[in-house]
């Protein structure tokens, strides 16, 4: 069971996995045909560091012409989806492992973790779709307690590498609208565990 997207107000968060963005902004696209409202944050490190996928801000941009407004991006602009402008949902993709570790531990000093406090607040939804070389290592124990909070919900994911990277998990970014869908109703997409395959363009 799933409900639309039409009209939902979603809030859309980058974390520093940079080797990910690349998936993610097709996602972006993809709420926006569902007739989403998207409303894109970003960390400072997706402002503010390059990297050999791309220069400082590019994919900020590329976010933003996306979802067709101006990024969240500061933690004092992601303060009203609390009290003032609530989303419908809040969706972190890709959450890193660092990302993974603060929010499980109430740390809030990003506008995109502050954003998901504000959502959680207000008794909504919060998609995480993780990219994490440690997640079945340090960052296990974080990832199993977000598992068991109240109203945070996982894209299915997969080990990506299991031979190379074998604590490694990557998030199946294409199933982020059908996660969402669900979500909105509190139900948690099954099956959570799936064989990673990566998107095709």
């Amino acid at each position: 069971m799933k409900t639309s997207l039409k009209g939902r107000r979603i809030g859309f968060g980058l974390t520093g996995s940079h080797c990910t963005f690349e998936e993610v902004i097709p996602i972006v696209e993809r709420l926006v045909e569902l007739e989403a409202e998207v409303v894109p944050i970003a960390t400072y490190t997706v402002q503010k560091e390059a990297s050999r996928f791309g220069s400082a801000g590019e994919w900020l941009e590329k976010v933003e012409k996306a979802a067709g407004r101006k990024a969240i991006c500061t933690i004092q602009e992601a303060e009203p989806l609390g009290p003032k402008m609530p989303l419908d949902c809040m969706v972190i993709a890709p959450m890193t492992g660092n990302s993974v570790s603060k929010l499980a531990n109430a740390a809030t000093d990003s506008p995109v973790l502050m954003a998901a406090k504000a959502t959680l607040r207000n008794g909504k939804p919060v998609v995480l779709a993780i990219s994490t070389n440690d997640a079945l290592g340090l960052n296990s124990q974080n990832i199993m307690k977000l598992l068991n909070m109240k109203n945070i919900y996982f894209v299915p994911f997969g080990q990506d590498d299991p031979y190379k990277k074998p604590n490694s998990l990557v998030a199946k970014m294409q199933l982020i609208p059908e996660t969402v869908s669900h979500a909105l109703l509190h139900q948690q997409i099954q099956p959570l565990l799936r064989e990673y395959t990566p998107a095709t363009p």
